[in-house]
């Protein structure tokens, strides 16, 4: 019977089962090489026990050298990625790309702490990094949709007629560019929103009744990683130790038909599957999980093994190369298309402890240490069977040394009697264990201390004296930057294929994930994050340190803070401290060293006002002294102008013209004096009061006038022989002189 199976593609040149069957076969060979490679490492990180065959009663115990020594690495490795909460730091290329690396750095933090159990991930990597020479990751996307009837609201729309609702209307519809604001809209504004943009009409609109609608509900929609076993992963030998150059994966992984039958959009041909014929046991070479006693008998619920290529393929006939993955169960292709993922190359990130060069695969610390660890076990086997084979704690007597009744006596603690053919002493023997040799524990020492300087740990196996790196201080300082610069090279090369997953997930990121996603950042505040703002040319970096390194720069900061002392500005200090505590693993003290802001007490607040007051006297009084200053300058530079004026005046003439000016006016006032006098004599100086006041006044203001009219010199005798003397009228009436 032969089953109908569906053309997967329209392609011009779609590839056969057969041809990728091919790819698979050929590179078969150089991979079971391989494999047996990484099976002969797990074999002796395990130690197993020996088993010596034909000898009974023989130590078989094989002491775990490679599997302290990895313990010691697991811990020293996983700790720098693990021990900061922020895993990943994202810089921008350019100036434009600062937002979009800012919310990358976020989201992808965000999706290692919550969706993909970074602990887990990190732990897994470094095991099988260390285990077996070489890690192999695979990232991906999962997304689960799932449809529901919901009810939907039934809008009726109606022309705007007031003026604030149209503008309510234009707000909303300049906000609507930005979804984080649109999030917020009620459901009317929002579809009133919808409906301009539709029909350019300004309406409102109202809820006029609900409908079930089918509506499509994102559950799942989240990148993945898997660290897989090498067994299982078949990569082109030809890539010349790049896998970048590689041009096939194949995977090997166990699934069900109803698995498979939830994503029937992707698989196809489900149908055509000989199920019985495509269990977990129909490849030898799969390594598998799954005890072999055990399987499901149903089709729905049994395990296949399916395979899964990714590769590159002349799709179009046009000699360009494509991305596509295959997969296939038995002999049924099930799936065929161009790769979703959108950098083009394959998903897998390889990862190695010990690089060699011009190969793809890495070697463990098992390969070094092979030697040490079979020498160690047989040491430590020699030892043990010479004390287990000895008769310790047994007691020997002299035949003939005690008699029955005395041998009971000896034998119960009590007194004896020996017969005497001998010293008890010599006659009785306690069998002890036999002295290990000095030769057998300077071997072990030997070859510990050699497992130690070939893979740069240092464990306990020297004790944890001052002396257990050395007595030296420059030879301890050597031995140990030695070991942490071994360390640091195996952390880089973690850390570079950690920042490649991420990159491939920033990738996957901007084509899959929904057009908004809301990620928690703090307990208050929330990040929303578009798919339109991932896009940008980033830096991607791991953010790893190993202890001795930050205790290190810590150490430094600490004596720079020591050095400048009070020197500086505190704000600068304040960060140095942040810093350190940030190295010393205390992210809530840092926080709080950096956002600290001292607040002064009740008498620092007197004083600052006191000596804010006293700054302010002294800065008045500089000013009044630079007033008094400018006043004193002023003066003298009027003095120096009046004495060269005096000068000038002098030399001119012009001061002797005003002393005879200031003469003839004393000349007048004498003369006015005199003629009140006379007035006053003859009448009283109240009845003529005015009248002279008049007089001397129009004689100082007409001089010229005056002096035709009145003698310039009157005596006493000259006024009272004159009563007809005529005196001017002034305004002020007539003079009781006049006519």
């Amino acid at each position: 019977m032969t089953l109908e199976i569906t053309k997967l593609t329209d392609w011009k040149s779609e590839p056969s089962l057969k041809d990728l069957k091919e790819d698979y076969e050929s590179a078969r060979s150089s991979h079971d090489s391989q494999v047996t490679k990484i099976n002969n490492w797990n074999k002796l990180l395990k130690a197993e026990p020996n088993k010596t065959v034909g000898k009974k009663a023989r130590s078989s115990v094989q002491p775990k050298i490679i599997r302290k020594q990895a313990e010691w690495r697991y811990s020293a490795l996983t700790e720098p990625f693990l021990s900061s909460d922020r895993l990943f730091t994202i810089s921008p290329r350019t100036f434009e790309d600062v937002s979009a690396a800012k919310q990358n750095e976020v989201l992808l933090n965000w999706q290692f702490d919550t969706k993909l159990d970074k602990v887990s991930f990190i732990d897994n990597l470094v095991r099988a990094t260390v285990d077996e020479g070489t890690s192999i990751v695979r990232v991906g996307w999962r997304r689960k949709i799932k449809k529901t009837m919901q009810d939907v609201p039934v809008f009726a729309y109606y022309p705007i007629e007031d003026e604030e609702s149209m503008q309510l209307l234009q707000q909303a519809v300049e906000a609507s560019s930005d979804p984080s604001q649109v999030a917020t809209f009620p459901p009317e504004l929002k579809a009133s929103v919808d409906f301009f943009k539709e029909t350019q009409q300004p309406a409102i609109a109202q809820v006029v009744g609900k409908q079930k609608e089918e509506v499509e509900e994102v559950v799942i929609n989240e990148p993945t990683v898997e660290v897989f076993d090498p067994a299982n992963v078949i990569i082109d030998p030809s890539c010349n130790g790049d896998l970048n150059n590689a041009l096939f994966v194949i995977v090997r992984f166990e699934s069900n038909r109803a698995t498979l039958m939830k994503e029937a959009g992707k698989y196809k041909n489900l149908d055509s599957v000989q199920w019985d014929l495509a269990g977990s046991r129909s490849d030898a070479d799969f390594v598998s999980k799954t005890p072999s006693e055990f399987n499901f008998k149903d089709n729905a619920r049994k395990k296949v093994i399916v395979y899964e290529y990714w590769g590159y393929y002349d799709i179009h006939g046009t000699g360009e190369l494509v991305p596509i993955i295959a997969t296939w169960i038995g002999n049924t292709l099930i799936r065929l298309e161009e790769s979703p993922f959108p950098d083009g190359k394959v998903p897998f990130v390889l990862v190695k402890y010990s690089p060699n060069k011009r190969e793809l695969y890495g070697e463990p610390d098992a390969e070094l240490l092979e030697d040490n660890q079979a020498i160690i076990g047989a040491v430590t086997r020699g030892m043990l069977d010479s004390m287990g084979r000895s008769a310790n704690s047994q007691i020997g007597f002299a035949k003939g040394l005690l008699d029955p009744l005395n041998k009971r006596k000896f034998e119960l603690g009590d007194d004896y009697e020996y017969n005497p053919i001998g010293s008890p002493a010599g006659a009785i023997i306690e069998h002890k264990y036999p002295e290990i040799p000095g030769s057998a524990m300077n071997m072990l020492m030997l070859q510990n201390q050699e497992a130690e300087s070939i893979t740069g740990v240092k464990s306990f196996s020297g004790g944890l004296s001052g002396e257990a790196y050395g007595k030296v201080a420059a030879g301890i300082r050597g031995m140990l930057d030695a070991a942490s610069k071994r360390e640091m090279a195996i952390l880089r090369r973690l850390s570079k294929g950690v920042a490649e997953i991420g990159k491939k997930i920033l990738a996957m990121n901007g084509v899959f994930l929904s057009d908004t996603e809301v990620i928690r950042v703090t307990n208050k505040e929330f990040v929303e994050i578009r798919r339109d703002d991932l896009t940008g040319q980033f830096d991607l970096m791991v953010d790893i340190s190993t202890a001795e390194v930050d205790n290190n720069k810590a150490n430094d900061l600490g004596f720079m803070v020591q050095t400048i002392g009070n020197t500086i500005d505190p704000s600068f200090t304040q960060k140095l401290l942040a810093e350190i505590a940030d190295l010393k693993r205390m992210p809530e003290l840092a926080e709080d060293i950096r956002t600290f802001q001292p607040q002064p007490s009740e008498m620092e607040q007197q004083m600052a006002q006191l000596e804010m007051q006293k700054k302010q006297a002294e800065l008045e009084k500089l000013m009044a002294d630079a007033e008094y200053s400018k006043a004193r300058a002023e003066y003298a530079r009027l003095m120096a102008q009046k004495i060269g004026l005096d000068t000038e005046e002098q030399g001119s003439g012009i001061k002797h013209e005003r002393d005879l000016e200031k003469q003839r006016a004393q000349s007048e006032g004498n003369q006015n004096l005199a003629i009140t006098k006379a007035l006053v004599g003859k009448r009283g100086y109240d009845d003529l009061a005015p009248d002279v006041e008049a007089a001397v006044g129009f004689n100082t203001m007409s001089k010229e006038k005056s002096s035709e009219q009145i003698p310039t010199s009157l005596s006493k005798a000259d006024i009272l022989d004159a009563p007809d003397m005529q005196i001017p009228d002034i305004g002020y009436g007539q003079s009781p002189y006049s006519p």
